[in-house]
């Protein structure tokens, strides 16, 4: 009669087995290989065209999920090249990313690609580090708002504006109707607690690595990565691929993490809501144009 194996040689036989098998298996789900996920956060934040949808939690939201999600994962790492935007989908992504790193209990390295600036740095701020290459753009702490004025315009080709409202700044910086001094006011207003909370934010999670005066690290002006590293705001000049091999091994694994799809092949968003897409948005040709060429002049304020 056979003796019954101890536990010491199941565990013998099922390491022999997982060896022999290993090679067979995915690279992600060998035990040999570290495992770093990289989650891409590409575009204007909060900004989407037709053809080129922006950043925002809900199209990032379960992406996230699914990079922290994976077990033995060593890190997770964000490459970034985005010259900002919205400053709430901004925050909205950094905190996002801060409660899944506390709840796996996963470090977050965050690269800067071509640009990490404003709203772009901010989502930055949420890697326990920040590499960049020597030429990446870094920084722009700061906000701004933009729009027309085209009350002239109107006046000159014979049109009337005609705005009825209720409630007295309900029309405030109309680009319609002259420019009122109080309304600009009160935009610079929200626009300085804006900045002082992404000051804030910036200062709890940089600390006393920052160097330099204030005015100069937090007036809205940007730096290439090898300036940004003598100021403190990020720590080191590096891309992906070499810091995490230099960091888990040459045979660290790094699954690029994508948005789920679904039975279509359409990207399934992580908070419920509609999905832009080129055709039946109603938004027309117009208005495609136009927003491509805001999108255009947001990079180039970075020479991009």
């Amino acid at each position: 009669m056979t003796e019954p194996w101890s536990g010491e040689r199941v565990r013998e036989f099922c390491g022999r087995l997982f060896g022999a098998m290993s090679p067979l298996l995915p690279q992600r789900f060998r035990l040999d290989r570290p495992i770093v996920p990289v989650v891409r956060l590409t575009g204007i934040i909060g900004f989407s065209t037709p053809l080129r949808p922006g950043l925002s939690l809900a199209g990032i939201a379960r992406t996230l999920d699914r990079a922290f999600g994976i077990r033995r994962a060593a890190a997770v790492a964000l490459a970034i090249n985005s010259p900002g935007g919205s400053p709430v989908q901004s925050h909205l992504i950094f905190r996002r990313i801060r409660e899944l790193a506390a709840e796996h209990k996963r470090p977050v390295l965050a690269f800067v690609e071509d640009a990490g600036a404003s709203g772009g740095y901010m989502i930055a701020c949420a890697g326990d580090e920040i590499i960049a290459d020597p030429h990446s753009i870094v920084g722009s702490i700061g906000v701004v708002g933009g729009s027309f004025g085209l009350d002239k315009l109107i006046a000159r080709i014979g049109v009337e504006r005609r705005l009825y409202t209720s409630g007295e700044h309900k029309a405030m910086l109309d680009p319609f109707l002259p420019e009122n001094p109080d309304d600009v006011e009160r935009l610079k207003k929200l626009q300085r607690q804006i900045h002082e909370d992404f000051i804030a934010l910036v200062k709890s999670r940089r600390g006393a690595k920052l160097q330099g005066p204030e005015n100069d690290l937090f007036s809205g002006e940007y730096w290439t990565g090898r300036r940004a590293l003598e100021l403190g705001l990020i720590d080191a000049i590096g891309d992906l691929r070499g810091t995490l091999r230099e960091r888990f091994g040459e045979k660290v694994v790094t699954p690029l993490i994508t948005a789920e799809r679904g039975f279509l092949g359409r990207r399934v968003l992580g908070v419920a809501g509609g999905e832009v897409t080129a055709a039946g948005n109603g938004t027309g040709l117009a208005a495609d144009m136009i927003s491509a060429l805001e999108a255009r002049a947001i990079w180039a304020r970075y020479g991009l």
